[in-house]
């Protein structure tokens, strides 16, 4: 008995490990207000059931308002959406290593993001360089990934020039948000203030950002092109525009945009007009479905895609459960999505249909003061 009880033993420990369930985490990126957020709140996320923990202050640090992971490291980057950075006309870009087994962010450092007032951040492909737009300044930096995962100073820059039609917002450049396209040859950014799509040959090893031939995808006048989405092929490009609460649909090829389809992300019959804006868009994993939010008519948009055409075809909008959803997310396995909404200090919790692509409210909300921006860390990335 006593050799039977070891074996069982010896048997138990070598199998634990594997039965151990690793928690997944999603990271709320804030304003942050006195008495109401402080910086960056995580929850756990049981991706099987859709449930969600208590969220908690993580890592204090001003305004993260936009956030993104390291492809393959418990790393995470924030934007600090300041204007005055160390004395310069600039934000910052903070980075953080992840507890695999808390949660817990860990600061690596803060660098420059070497314009004011940055709201978007991406990791390129392959996991070199932090790119960074800068709303306020207008302009795009690329900043090294050091091996322990911290920043270093900015290595490639690009200030945009230019303005569009709208007198009132767009008279200088305002860089929305910058990503890399699949195969990483290619970073492009939005550009509020131009009505473009900028588009810079991008070598990653170099940090460098050159204007491809052409330069950029021109949208129509008084657009305000806000954030965009790849398909899971990386064939097709969806941009949601903020001003006119559209999106359209592009055709990427070699860097070259060319534009197939606009559909309206508002309900039929209903025309824009001040404050009401465009925010987010992502496609579901899945390929078969995009999604967008919209403020004003404080909604999630579904649309449902062709997978051959790649064109959209309107389901219908669902009431976001709050005020105002600037950003959204949506879990690595499709089934979940959490609604970032501002305005009404409250993060909202959906059930994706994947045959369907509809919402259904969980009835789950989080109470975090000015959520913007949601990110998931899946228990895989834990290495």
């Amino acid at each position: 008995m006593t050799l039977f009880a070891s074996l069982l033993v010896a048997a138990a420990a070598t199998i634990a490990p594997a039965e151990v369930a690793k928690p997944s985490f999603v990271y709320f990126g804030t304003y942050t207000r006195p008495g109401k957020s402080r910086g960056i709140y995580a929850s756990t996320f049981d991706a099987e059931t859709g449930r969600l923990g208590p969220p908690r202050l993580v890592a204090e640090t001003e305004n993260p308002s936009f956030l993104a992971l390291h492809p393959t490291r418990p790393l995470l980057y924030a934007v600090n959406e300041i204007n005055n950075f160390e004395g310069e006309a600039a934000g910052s870009v903070t980075a953080f290593a992840i507890d695999p087994k808390t949660g817990d962010l860990r600061a690596l450092g803060r660098v420059s993001s070497k314009g004011a007032d940055p709201c978007h951040l991406a990791v390129d492909r392959s996991a070199r360089q932090v790119l960074v737009a800068n709303y306020s300044g207008g302009s795009v930096a690329s900043l090294p990934i050091r091996p322990d995962g911290g920043l270093r100073a900015a290595a490639g820059f690009v200030q945009h020039t230019g303005k569009s039609v709208d007198a009132r917002r767009q008279t200088k450049p305002h860089a929305h948000m910058v990503e890399t396209d699949p195969k990483n040859r290619f970073a492009l950014v939005a550009d509020l203030g131009l009505d473009q799509i900028l588009v810079y040959r991008f070598d990653a090893v170099r940090a460098r950002l050159q204007p491809a031939t052409p330069p950029h995808g021109s949208i129509d006048p008084g657009s305000g092109p806000r954030h965009f989405a790849f398909s899971p092929d990386g064939r097709d490009l969806y941009l949601l525009n903020e001003m006119t609460i559209t999106v359209k649909a592009f055709r990427f090829d070699n860097g070259r945009l060319a534009e197939f389809q606009t559909v309206s992300a508002l309900p039929a019959g209903v025309q824009p007009g001040p404050p009401d804006s465009g925010a987010e868009i992502l496609v579901h994993p899945n390929g078969r479905f995009v999604y967008a939010s919209t403020r004003g008519p404080d909604a999630l948009v579904i649309f449902a895609r062709d997978a051959a055409t790649g064109k959209l075809d309107p389901i219908g909008p669902v009431a976001s459960g709050g005020v105002s959803p600037r950003s959204f997310g949506i879990d690595p396995s499709g089934r979940t999505l959490l609604a970032a909404n501002q305005r009404s200090d409250q993060v909202t919790a959906f059930r994706i249909d994947p045959e369907t692509g509809r919402l259904t409210p969980t009835g789950q909300v989080l109470e975090i003061g000015a959520p913007v921006s949601v990110t998931f860390f899946p228990a895989a990335k834990r290495r």
